[in-house]
């Protein structure tokens, strides 16, 4: 019997099996029913044995195996995809989805050898029975992913948005005691919380920047005439209050007047002094040298310290990855890991270009940003 009249016939031994092993992924399916477990099995079936009986070419054939199949007609979304979205909404994990159709794969060809038995199975069903498993994965993986990835940002987003307001109290109370002259210990603690808050307030915006970033929406800035090394120098002045411990110098050479966004300047500055302080050496400061010329503006930050790792050089800009993968004074110490790469978005979003550089003398971050006619 051919693989395709074999899953249309054997449909409900076909779905037991599949319903079997979906019981066993936990903790997701502890208590979905039969129907839930079963999910679309059927269709992505059906549409298997269609495939089978629908003549195909070598190349479409391959084609389909990378996941490359044609798009449905008068269909939004095939059962594939359709199935990885409820699974992604019940809390099934990729691997989990995955395990699925290797399980189906394994299934179905053990069920139908032991039917053809002891004629030797139709190699070429073999050959296409997989590679329109391997299509309906590539489906699934993908709109698996892609829901994964949208309610993250949908979580990023409540996050921030939620977390402002009370925020924002704790930095008006934390202002009114330091205000209230209450002594020693009221002022130690008011300083506490306002250093602590404006950690806080800094990382809200990293996260709100990030989320951004991945929804495709940019980093949003407001050019307007501004002489950077003023605006750098107010970002600096509020570092040293929130870092009284350590030494931050800033040197200006040359012009630094500009049509740029101030602030996401300012913000970009404290990601990489606040690096610098991080992770450098305690003993030594933090140096930040702004210098014009005639067509851009460089921003350079160093600090003395052990090296970053030249793999780990490579990617220091990406985000969320710095924390566990550098090693000494680069260990994980519970930051998001966004600073460095909000603020290379902050350089893009100007048409500048941010790198970094490290040895055994320094570490140093360099930014250029072109000087834009402000006339213009």
């Amino acid at each position: 019997m051919r693989l395709a009249d074999f899953i249309s016939q054997s449909m409900e031994p076909i779905l037991a099996q599949w319903e079997a092993f979906a019981a066993t992924l936990l903790p997701a399916a502890a208590n979905m029913e039969s129907s839930g477990l079963r999910d679309h099995a059927e269709q992505i079936l059906q549409a298997v044995a269609k495939d089978l009986r629908t003549s195909q070419t070598r190349e479409a054939q391959r084609e389909k195996s990378m996941g490359r199949g044609p798009a449905l007609i008068d269909a939004t979304e095939t059962a594939a995809q359709t199935h990885a979205l409820l699974r992604a909404r019940a809390g099934f994990s990729i691997n989990q989805l995955a395990a699925e159709y290797r399980a189906l794969r394994a299934s179905v060809l053990r069920l139908w050898m032991d039917d053809c038995a002891p004629e030797v199975p139709d190699l070429d069903d073999v050959i296409r029975f997989n590679e329109a498993i391997d299509q309906a994965l590539a489906e699934s993986v993908t709109f698996f992913s892609t829901q994964a990835e949208q309610n993250r940002n949908l979580l990023l987003g409540m996050l921030g948005h939620d977390m402002r307001n009370p925020l924002q109290a704790i930095q008006v109370t934390a202002s009114y005691l330091a205000a209230l002259n209450a002594g020693e210990r009221v002022s130690g603690a008011a300083s506490r919380l306002i250093r602590s808050g404006a950690r806080m307030q800094a990382l809200l915006d990293d996260l709100t920047d990030f989320n951004r970033t991945k929804l495709g929406l940019g980093i949003n800035v407001t050019p307007a005439s501004v002489n950077l090394a003023d605006v750098l120098a107010d970002e600096l002045d509020q570092l040293r209050a929130v870092h009284p411990d350590r030494q931050i110098e800033l040197q200006v050479k040359g012009d630094s007047q500009g049509l740029w966004d101030g602030r996401r300047l300012q913000q970009l500055l404290g990601n990489l002094v606040t690096n610098a302080i991080k992770y450098g050496a305690q003993d030594a400061p933090v140096r930040v040298t702004v210098t014009g010329d005639v067509t851009h503006v460089h921003i350079e930050v160093s600090n003395c310290g052990p090296a970053i790792d030249g793999t780990m050089l490579v990617r220091i800009f990406d985000p969320l990855t710095r924390g566990t993968d550098l090693k000494g004074a680069y260990e994980q110490t519970g930051s998001l890991g966004l600073g460095l790469y909000i603020a290379s978005e902050i350089a893009k979003a100007h048409h500048g270009a941010i790198e970094a550089r490290s040895d055994e003398t320094e570490t140093l971050f360099s930014v250029s940003l072109p000087r834009a006619d402000v006339s213009s």
